[in-house]
């Protein structure tokens, strides 16, 4: 499961529209928001490129869009009554302006296509995650009065030779996706089925976008996938290339070019990765390391195919071979059968490995999954909220005291964009993930600084400029 990875000082919210002005001479406007997770962000630049390439326009006002679109996601219910609702009020929206489409992307897409396109009648157009290149097709079949669908699954699709049209972009950090699908059949998560199996993209094409993010001024770039630990790519001469050494090429393109990950699966990151990690300066001391639960009896259930204690020597591994790095992960509280027991054990590896940043959410049965077709969703609602509090203010527990640690250190900081409270602060982030606010003075976006950290919160350091670093 990969989540949408926001911090107090960048971009939140599950949706927003394109950074990109209209350009006047586009005949046509299209609007997309984004829920979910990075993929689902980084599949709607793909989708406005294409758009793009066949005339269509961005724009930020949804109102004056020709075509409007929802790229989904089905990982908690929650997201899907957020799309459900921005749906019904499109609809309204259509009753006023004959010939707007309405179209819904990604996740949701396939297993909801006949709910929303006849039942419910909410939409026009319905396009899986590997179909995005027949959407111009479908809007003129649309434009006919007809219901388009392709939700048609791939084993080779990676869009590999589109290069996306960076939406709300900071011009600072980007994300390149690296592979596409899961082939972890956790039986709480749905990508698999909306997704597909996995498939890694061409290393060149991925070298050659990142160098071209930092040829335009980009300093930071987030390889994504929902598992790029299992990053695996043979070309025609049966030449291989693997994670570490994908994380090396990017790398390489310039000490200035910061390059982060995520997904990690705790089964899949090797010391390899970890070698590597250690090895370049440039390569973010951060991992995204997903727990789900501490409990050895639950994660069988959940087929996450490690242990708690295996799970455990990981973090041992990652902090023996990277001293400082940042660790995050994600929990849900209440799955099926969970006891008291299990909770505490989940708590208690809470205790173990002090997780910089967690995603916390209470179980919610996702139809189409593993577990909706074995285990009894049997956790009451009350109890699975108590345990998810308990849960929450143990991490702000432990976020506040590794924030307080960094208190009167001197660290390295990209600048990433002004602060929402005041014009007059900037914000960036430090190696290890943490978000640190400080005097604009003369600095910019874009810059790297070294920041004396003088106060903290559990969210955010704070401190000023001591020394800003040599290019």
């Amino acid at each position: 499961m990969l989540d949408q990875k926001v911090h107090d000082e960048s971009r939140q919210g599950e949706a927003y529209a394109p950074g990109v002005e209209t350009v006047n001479e586009f005949a046509k406007k299209f609007y997309i928001e984004s829920y979910g997770c990075q993929m689902n962000f980084n599949d709607s630049e793909i989708v406005a490129s294409i758009l793009q390439n066949e005339g269509f326009g961005a724009t930020r006002n949804y109102e004056e869009a020709d075509f409007i679109l929802l790229n989904t996601c089905s990982i908690r219910e929650k997201a899907e009554q957020t799309v459900r609702t921005r749906l019904t009020e499109f609809r309204k929206l259509k009753r006023g302006k004959p010939g707007m489409l309405v179209g819904v992307l990604g996740c949701m897409a396939e297993r909801l296509k006949s709910k929303f396109l006849e039942e419910e009648k909410l939409v026009d157009i319905v396009v899986g995650p590997d179909a995005y290149r027949t959407l111009p097709g479908l809007i003129q079949e649309a434009e006919t009065g007809q219901k388009a669908i392709n939700v048609l699954l791939s084993r080779e699709e990676t869009y590999a030779d589109i290069n996306p049209v960076r939406l709300d972009s900071n011009g600072v950090t980007a994300f390149v996706s690296i592979m596409r699908g899961c082939n972890n059949m956790c039986t709480f998560c749905v990508v698999p089925f909306t997704r597909g199996r996995e498939r890694s993209r061409d290393p060149h094409s991925i070298v050659a976008e990142a160098r071209d993010l930092y040829d335009r001024g980009f300093r930071e770039v987030t390889l994504l996938g929902q598992n790029v630990d299992s990053y695996y790519y043979i070309n025609g001469e049966d030449q291989s290339t693997n994670f570490a050494q994908l994380l090396e090429k990017v790398a390489l393109i310039s000490p200035l070019l910061r390059v982060r990950f995520s997904t990690s699966h705790p089964k899949d990151i090797t010391d390899e990765v970890l070698y590597t990690m250690a090895k370049y300066e440039n390569i973010c001391k951060y991992i995204h390391l997903p727990v789900q639960s501490g409990s050895t009896r639950v994660l069988q259930l959940m087929n996450r195919t490690y242990t708690r204690e295996w799970y455990m020597k990981k973090v041992d591994r990652i902090k023996e071979i990277l001293p400082g790095c940042g660790i995050s992960t994600d929990i849900i509280t209440g799955f099926c059968t969970e006891t008291e027991e299990d909770h505490r054990d989940t708590l208690d590896i809470m205790e173990y490995a002090k997780y910089d940043l967690a995603y916390m959410f209470a179980y919610s049965e996702r139809p189409g999954t593993l577990a909706a077709r074995r285990y009894q969703d049997d956790v009451p609602d009350e109890v699975k909220k108590r345990r998810l509090t308990e849960v929450v203010s143990l991490h702000r527990r432990h976020a506040l005291e590794g924030m307080q640690q960094e208190v009167g250190k001197t660290l390295k900081v990209l600048i990433e964009g002004t602060s929402k409270r005041s014009e007059e602060q900037l914000f960036g982030r430090t190696d290890q993930n943490r978000v640190v606010v400080f005097p604009r003075e003369h600095y910019k976006k874009g810059e790297y600084v070294m920041v004396k950290v003088n106060d903290c919160t559990a969210a955010t350091l704070l401190g000023e400029v001591v020394e800003p670093v040599e290019a």
